[in-house]
């Protein structure tokens, strides 16, 4: 009987070895995992969420296409609310879920706090949004990538409209005391101070989430700055020029990349109306930009949101850049990113040696009846 039960036993493992052989396990390795990090609740949510809609129009139509080295991509999406200690967290997690790629994330502090823990894994993080220049510049890590300009350039379009095209004399700068807020708002700060032809009156920064800004509002208004330029998001540039408006304040409104967005004019209203902010060049008339919004409006049945089109971008580039290298290793898809093109709702784009993108730009968009309209 022993003997019986022990060739029965050969017989399931030698069957079941078989199997094993003929049939793939699931697995990591049955698929391209892409991460997507960033703002997906909370306030900042409206700059987060447009780039989870890329990825899964970007990933639907490549995996129907038969998937990226014959492999189908799977998304693992996760929110870290556009807090550095959430993201933390969340870029250990996606770690453990062995993403190949991460997209986002969406804010220039978590993407600073996570580059380390991606880079331990030899993992590309490729944001569509973030652009503080330390993150390409620092020399600290080589695995962060971007598709839109970093701080500096913002910065300079910005003095320079401001300058040129409004030709102001004055300028305060305020800012939320943060990595990307601060980090831009420092730029425009030494660009000003080396131009001559016009004059910094304050340099400040605020505490988000505060209900009042009425003291450093009152400090521009004695200042007699012909222009305000802020440097941070939504909710508290659109509380800025709400309590400016009221105190009828003609100081003109210049700010971000932070600003420009649809819920910043929702929240400020009609105190909205004329205020400046700088944001990726409008390509919507490139053939895959409208193709892409077409896309969203078909699929989600409404426009695509902030950093839509840059994200749609990010995706295309990691993907296809996997594809160029046959291979998700690290050194052979930073090679690949930085020594190919790829077509892009963007335009043409390559990355240069520090990760930042090449072909893409900023421009200055002016709310004009409720909308953001491009100054050419």
């Amino acid at each position: 009987m022993r003997r019986r039960e022990q060739r029965g036993l050969k017989m399931v493992m030698m069957l079941m070895a078989a199997f094993l052989i003929c049939v793939p396990m699931a697995g990591a390795s049955d698929t391209i995992k892409m991460g997507v990090a960033g703002a997906h609740s909370g306030d900042l949510a409206s700059y987060g969420i447009p780039t989870v809609k890329a990825a899964e129009l970007v990933v639907k139509k490549i995996n129907a296409e038969g998937g990226v080295l014959g492999k189908p991509v799977e998304l693992v999406v996760e929110d870290d609310q556009c807090k550095t200690e959430v993201a933390v967290n969340v870029a250990t997690k996606l770690l453990t879920e062995e993403v190949d790629v991460v997209l986002g994330h969406i804010c220039s502090g978590p993407c600073k706090a996570s580059l380390g823990i991606y880079a331990t894994k030899g993992v590309i993080l490729m944001s569509p949004s973030a652009t503080n220049t330390d993150l390409t510049k620092s020399g600290q890590h080589n695995n962060f990538f971007r598709t839109i300009a970093p701080d500096d350039a913002q910065a300079k379009t910005q003095i320079d409209f401001c300058l040129g095209t409004l030709k102001a004399k004055t300028i305060a700068i305020v800012h939320d005391k943060g990595d990307y807020g601060k980090g831009l708002a420092e730029f425009a700060k030494g660009f000003l101070e080396k131009d001559k032809r016009g004059k910094l009156l304050l340099f400040e920064g605020i505490t988000p989430g505060a209900v009042d800004y009425s003291a450093v509002i009152n400090k521009v208004k004695r200042s007699n700055a012909d222009v305000l330029l802020y440097g941070g998001f939504h909710p508290e540039a659109s509380k800025l020029v709400q309590q400016m408006r009221r105190k009828n304040m003609q100081t003109i409104f210049i700010s971000d990349d932070g600003v420009k967005d649809i819920t910043f004019i929702k929240i400020a209203g009609k105190y909205a109306e004329g205020v400046y902010a700088t944001g990726p060049t409008d390509t919507t008339q490139n053939p895959l930009a409208i193709a892409a919004i077409e896309e969203h409006r078909t699929v989600y049945g409404s426009d695509p949101g902030a950093f839509f089109l840059n994200a749609y971008a990010a995706a295309t580039a990691l993907l296809e850049g996997i594809e160029i290298a046959g291979t998700t290793d690290f050194a052979s898809l930073s090679k690949a990113l930085r020594s190919n093109y790829f077509e892009t709702p963007l335009g043409r784009i390559s990355f240069d040696a520090q990760g930042d993108a090449i072909g893409v730009g900023f421009a200055v968009f002016q709310v004009k009846n409720g909308e953001y309209v491009e100054i050419k």
